[in-house]
Parts: structure tokens; sequence; C-alpha cells
């Protein structure tokens, strides 16, 4: 399928990457639950093994998937691609860092989300922009290189131009936030950098300068 890789939102209901990987596996954005209790049985009775030096974590995990409120991401992703036999690429619009899970298992199709530090939404291909989402293609074939052929560098090239509008967005939000700051008080100005430097890193404080 030929067209443009487009971000399908996912509500924000505190259950985003369930919905999103609901979708890009099934079309369906309102599972969030059956992939919950999925995750709770399978850390029970199949990851805790396994997973002994992590007890403390698998039991506040599965406390977060059971109250809705807490993610333990890196485990649920690895679950969900063994569950579904495919690999999930996770981009992260902060770093415009890819994490694949699933990679060692050498699953033969792929789909993709994308993060942005506190919500997931899914990635698709559609066939033109603002198409309906009935025409999205989700799950593409991995070759034998181990990549998606095409579809990753328009992917990726999404996920810069995010990364790019998330920095945009909060240099432009930093800077608000200095001009209401005196400029008779340095020292504060001063606390205003250390915090965003410790948010957002030190990329960020170099845009926000130049």
């Amino acid at each position: 399928m030929e067209g443009i890789v487009t971000r399908r939102v996912i509500p924000l209901d505190n259950s985003c990457l369930f919905n999103a990987v609901r979708y890009v596996m099934d079309h369906d954005k309102n599972k969030a639950p059956e992939l919950r209790q999925l995750l709770t049985f399978n850390i029970l009775y199949s990851q805790l093994p396994n997973m002994l030096s992590l007890l403390v974590s698998v039991h506040m995990g599965v406390i977060g998937i059971l109250d809705l409120e807490i993610h333990f991401c890196t485990i649920e992703l690895s679950i969900l691609a063994d569950y579904y036999g495919h690999e999930i690429a996770a981009y992260d619009i902060q770093t415009t860092r890819c994490d694949l899970y699933g990679q060692e298992k050498k699953y033969s199709e792929r789909v993709m989300l994308i993060y942005d530090g506190l919500h997931y939404d899914a990635l698709a291909m559609s066939p033109f922009d603002e198409a309906p989402e009935e025409f999205d293609q989700t799950i593409f074939p991995v070759r034998s290189n181990r990549t998606i052929g095409l579809v990753e560098g328009p992917a990726l090239n999404l996920v810069k131009e995010q990364h790019r509008r998330l920095w945009s967005m909060l240099k432009r939000l930093t800077m608000l936030i200095f001009r209401s700051i005196d400029d008779r008080n340095p020292d504060q100005k001063e606390d205003t950098f250390y915090i965003s430097e410790k948010l957002f890193g030190s990329e960020f404080i170099d845009l926000l300068k130049n």
C-alpha cells in the first residue's frame, strides 16, 4: 500500500497504550480492559517464574494494570508483542528513538506506536491525507534485513517533525514564563533554566538560549 504515515490519536482515558496497541493490531480503540486482564494473568502465571529479581516491580505492575494507574510499558509491550506475534515499534518523540519489542523472536510483521512522554498514539499508513481510518494499514511485513522497507523513512520523518513541534512548543512556553519574570530577579531566571534542564535536558536549554 502506498500513501502517507499518519498519527491516529487515541483518547486520553488512561488506557492509551492498550487502545493504541489494539488499534494497530485489530483496528479497535476500545478493548483496553481485555488487554489489561491478559497482561495481569500473563504476569502472574507466565512471567513471574522468570522474573524473581523483579518481584516487587512486577507486583506493582499488576496493581497498576488493575487500578488503571501505573504502567510499566517495557514489560507490557514485550508481553503484547509475544501475545500478538508481531514486533511493536515504539517511537519516542522526545528523543526520536525507536524501541523495538519482540525483535529477538524475529516475527514476520510489525506495527508502530508513537509516544510523547505521557501518551501513546497509533501510527498507520493512509492512502491519502485525512482518509478515513478504515483504509489504514497498520501491520507491515518485516523484510529479510529486519526492516519494513519504504515505510520506515516516512515514519521517522513524522517522528522528527513531531519532535520539532514539541521543542518549539516548549520553547514558546518557557519564553512566556521568562517574560513574566522580572529581569531584576536573575536568580529566579536561573532557577527556571535549571528546572527546564532537569525536565527537558541540555538540548532544550541550548535551543532556548539560541
